[in-house]
């Protein structure tokens, strides 16, 4: 420990924000993150605990104490070798993740936790800046050949790991770039897509061979899933080529609101919105681009997804932005001594709601209205839970004007189709079947076929993905080479 009267001694210090009008400009990053001296003041306040739940919070076991200790002594270098050995993509989690770990710090019992996950954003920065992050091939090639389908941030820990242990990996996107939901669903304002290019430049000097534009397996003929694919290889070719076949692909398939109206134009799945935003982003024309400008838009669901709608909207110029949210609105303080270590119910304000949005909670949406078949309100009803189940409150019927509805209610599965095309068994929620055992884990039913990320537990956090894309990474090699000294 750096300090040992550290967490007695300095706050906790937030990373800071552009002013809101500056930043609804245009869509770049506008979180300013802490500098050499912030981030020491922030690291000396970790108490490097006997019991360091941090570690087990975060789900790919970062080694927080460490690098804390490592940034308060000023060996950045050495700080991001320790954070790299569990984690490939710190630059991506270090943005985008909700940092379960900071709820289980022992500070956050009763106090502020240590900002862990603005340290690990300023120890990737500067490693990116000094030119720290850089390729390791494999110095021996074995001569197995794995492809992994779906470039997402699963696809893309298990193919770095599987590379570095010298296989011959090939990575499938059915889409134009590679990220997946990373890519095409995490809006750039969120996080810029240099930090994923960089990446893949890093993984090609590895060795990874990267096909984008190639639907593996098919979606169903109205599927709502962005596929810019332009051709399309089955999945007996790839178990016929490959030694191994690592299945990465998100659980693509939208939650839907199947009440009266949802025909009518103008209602749109976030994830046919904001992958548009992303793709004009970089610099791509695209002929009738979904807009909200000019628009009152109301987006369902209350999540991240949901968020990013928002924040997209407004910078497009929505007239006014409304978030439905079925679920009641959380408490504004967790009761800390029920939930510390796990993740807390809150009520939880994203920078996106700063910029302009009224949110509803307890609120359902029954029906959508319209003229000449396009949108032009809904009518809601409030609810309240009764025998664990949400019920409509009589009288609370209201309309709601609306030029645009995005649903964002979250995930079912993965595209079904893409799974029957391997004959890959699926759980009860739709997902691809398999364990996480040490020794076994993440194979499918179908021989040499695996699964991981998304497609295997659900719709998840970014994180999380990396961990099972890593595990899977481990399993396979198992599976190839007898043994395995990749991390887990």
């Amino acid at each position: 420990m750096g300090k040992v009267t550290g967490f007695m001694e300095y706050e906790r210090l937030e990373e800071g924000y552009k002013p809101v009008p500056e930043r609804l400009k245009d869509y770049k990053e506008f979180v300013v993150g802490l500098d050499d001296s912030q981030a020491k003041v922030q690291a000396a306040r970790c108490m490097d605990c006997g019991t360091p739940f941090c570690n087990s919070g975060c789900p790919v076991n970062n080694i927080i104490p460490d690098f804390n200790d490592l940034v308060y002594q000023a060996d950045w270098k050495n700080a991001i070798t320790v954070l790299h050995s569990t984690n490939n993509f710190p630059e991506f989690t270090g943005r985008i993740c909700p940092a379960p770990c900071e709820a289980a710090c022992t500070l956050n019992v009763n106090g502020e936790a240590v900002g862990i996950k603005s340290i690990e954003h300023a120890i990737i920065d500067k490693a990116w800046a000094e030119g720290w992050v850089q390729p390791q091939p494999a110095r021996i090639k074995t001569g197995k050949k794995v492809a992994v389908v779906g470039s997402g941030p699963a696809g893309m820990a298990s193919a770095q790991q599987l590379a570095r242990a010298g296989h011959d990996v090939t990575l499938f996107e059915k889409n134009d770039r590679i990220g997946g939901l990373l890519r095409y669903g995490i809006p750039d304002f969120k996080m810029e897509k240099t930090h994923i290019d960089r990446r893949v430049e890093q993984m090609k000097a590895e060795g990874v061979v990267f096909r984008t534009g190639v639907m593996v397996g098919e979606l169903p003929k109205d599927s709502k899933v962005t596929n810019w694919a332009k051709e399309t290889v089955t999945p007996e070719q790839l178990q016929k080529d490959f030694d191994a076949v690592l299945l990465t692909g998100g659980s693509e398939q939208s939650r839907d609101l199947p009440v009266p109206g949802r025909d009518l134009d103008g209602i749109h799945f976030a994830m046919e919105f904001l992958p548009q935003q992303n793709k004009v982003n970089a610099g791509d024309k695209l002929k009738g681009q979904l807009r909200a400008d000019g628009k009152h838009v109301i987006v369902i669901g209350g999540g991240d997804t949901g968020s990013d709608c928002v924040g997209t909207s407004n910078r497009h110029g929505a007239v006014s932005v409304t978030q439905f949210e079925v679920m009641p609105q959380p408490p504004d303080v967790e009761n800390k001594p029920l939930v510390w270590p796990y993740w807390p119910l809150k009520l939880r304000t994203s920078s996106s709601h700063e910029e302009g949005c009224t949110r509803e909670f307890a609120i359902s949406t029954k029906a959508f209205k319209g003229e000449k078949g396009k949108v032009t309100g809904l009518t809601t009803v409030h609810v309240e839970m009764k025998d664990g189940k949400l019920v409509e409150i009589p009288g609370t019927e209201k309309d709601y004007k609306a030029d645009m509805v995005l649903l964002a209610m979250g995930f079912v599965n993965p595209v079904a189709s893409i799974l029957d095309g391997f004959g890959v068994e699926k759980d009860a929620r739709g997902n691809a079947k398999a364990s996480t055992d040490f020794t076994g884990g993440y194979v499918t039913n179908v021989p040499k076929v695996f699964v991981a990320g998304d497609m295997r537990r659900g719709q998840s956090l970014v994180v999380w993905a990396i961990r099972e894309g890593r595990q899977a990474a481990r399993s396979v090699d198992e599976f190839l080479m007898g043994f395995s000294d990749l991390p887990r």
